[in-house]
C-alpha cells in the first residue's frame, strides 16, 4: 500500500515537472511570436520611411504620447529598435532551444529511471 502511495506521488511530481517545462517553452514560444510581430511592424515602416524626404513631417508615439517628428529623427531610433528586437529574438530562441535540451535531458532520465526500476 506504501509503495503504491510512493509510487502515485512519484507519477504526480513528474507529470508536475512536465507540466512546468512544457509551459514554460510555451511562454517563451508566445514572447518569440510577440518580438517577432513587432520587428515586423518596425520594418513595415522603416520600408514606408525609407523613400520619404528626410524633412518631411511623421508622427511617432512614445510612451502612449503621439509626438511630431520628421524623418531624418525617426529612422535613427526605428533602426536602433529594429536592432534591439533582433537581439532580444535572438536570446529568445537560444533559450527555447536550451530549455527544450533540458526537457529532453529530463525526459530521457525519467525513461532510464523508469526502465531501470522494471
Amino acid at each position: 500500500m506504501a509503495q503504491q502511495q510512493a509510487a502515485a506521488k512519484k507519477q504526480q511530481d513528474l507529470q508536475l515537472q512536465y507540466t512546468t517545462y512544457k509551459n514554460t517553452l510555451q511562454q517563451i514560444a508566445q514572447k518569440i511570436g510577440d518580438v517577432e510581430q513587432e520587428a515586423e511592424e518596425h520594418k513595415l515602416v522603416l520600408e514606408t520611411l525609407d523613400p520619404l524626404p528626410a524633412d518631411r513631417k511623421c508622427f511617432r508615439m512614445i510612451n502612449g504620447v503621439l509626438v511630431e517628428r520628421t524623418v531624418q529623427d525617426v529612422v535613427p531610433a526605428l533602426k536602433t529598435n529594429a536592432e534591439g528586437l533582433k537581439k532580444v529574438l535572438n536570446d529568445l530562441v537560444k533559450q527555447y532551444q536550451s530549455k527544450q535540451e533540458e526537457l529532453d535531458k529530463w525526459k530521457v532520465c525519467v525513461l532510464d529511471f523508469f526502465s531501470f526500476k522494471v
